[in-house]
C-alpha cells in the first residue's frame, strides 16, 4: 500500500483524476477495452468532472459502480443517477455503462442476470474506491449480513448486502472482485478516516475492516 498525502483536496481531486486517466488511456492505447469501477457519494464528485472532459477513447471503456443502492435511478439515493449527471457527460458520455440495478421487488431477482453482464469484461482495470470510518469499502460493511459471502475466496461477481443503519438493500462487488484489479485507487479525506485506515492495517480478522482486501497494491490518497 502506498499513502499519498496532499495540500489539500481539490489538488488531490485533480491528481487522482489525472492518474486515473493516464491509466485507462494506456489501456485503450494497446487495445483493451477497460473496466472502470467506481464509487457512490459525493466525495467523487470532483474526480468525475475532471475526467468527464478529457480526450479519451471513452467508447472502448466499460463504467460501473462498485456497489449500488437497489433504488431506480430516479431515485436521490441512486448512485446511478449521480454518475449520469456528473462523469457519464460530456467526452465520457461515450463510455459503456454495467448497471447494478434492474427493475424488481428485490437483488436477488436480478442478481444472476446483472452479474452475466459484467462478468466478461473482469479483472477490473481501474479500480475507484472510498473507505468510511467503519473500514468499509463498497457495501462490504462490518456486521452486514452476507459479508461472509462477499468476502469469501469463492464469492460470485455480485452479492446482495442489508446493513444495520442502510435503508434500503444494496448490491457489491464481492472481495475478490475487488481485490483483482489492475489498479486500485482509495480516496479518502480527514483525520477520521486517515485514523480508520491505519487501524484497518492492524487488524487481522477482515471481516472488522473489510477494507483491508483492496489495500495490499492499492494507493491511498489523503488530504485533510
Amino acid at each position: 500500500m502506498n499513502v499519498i498525502e496532499y495540500a489539500d483536496r481539490e489538488m488531490m481531486m485533480i491528481e487522482v483524476a489525472n492518474e486515473v486517466a493516464g491509466q485507462l488511456a494506456e489501456a485503450t492505447r494497446i487495445g483493451e477495452t477497460p473496466l472502470f469501477v467506481v464509487p457512490g457519494g459525493t466525495t467523487p464528485g470532483p474526480i468525475f468532472d475532471t475526467l468527464s472532459a478529457v480526450d479519451l477513447h471513452w467508447d472502448q471503456v466499460r463504467v460501473m459502480l462498485s456497489d449500488e443502492r437497489w433504488v431506480p435511478e430516479t431515485s436521490e439515493r441512486s448512485n446511478t443517477g449521480l454518475l449520469r449527471r456528473r462523469l457519464l457527460v460530456d467526452r465520457a458520455a461515450a463510455a459503456h455503462y454495467l448497471p447494478l440495478y434492474a427493475e424488481a421487488e428485490a437483488p436477488e431477482d436480478r442478481l444472476e442476470e446483472l452479474a452475466a453482464a459484467i462478468a466478461p469484461h473482469l479483472p477490473i482495470t481501474v479500480l475507484l474506491l472510498g473507505m468510511g470510518a467503519d473500514m468499509h469499502t463498497a457495501s462490504l460493511f462490518p456486521g452486514a449480513d452476507r459479508l461472509a459471502e462477499a468476502m469469501s475466496d469463492d464469492a460470485p461477481v455480485l452479492v446482495p448486502m442489508r446493513a444495520p443503519g442502510a435503508p434500503e438493500p444494496r448490491v457489491t462487488l464481492s472481495a475478490p472482485v475487488l481485490a483483482g484489479a489492475i489498479h486500485t485507487h482509495i480516496v479518502i479525506t480527514g483525520r477520521e478516516k486517515l485514523d480508520a485506515l491505519r487501524k484497518a492495517r492492524s487488524i487481522d480478522d477482515p471481516m472488522l475492516a473489510p477494507v483491508s482486501v483492496v489495500l495490499g497494491e492499492a494507493t491511498v490518497h489523503w488530504a485533510e
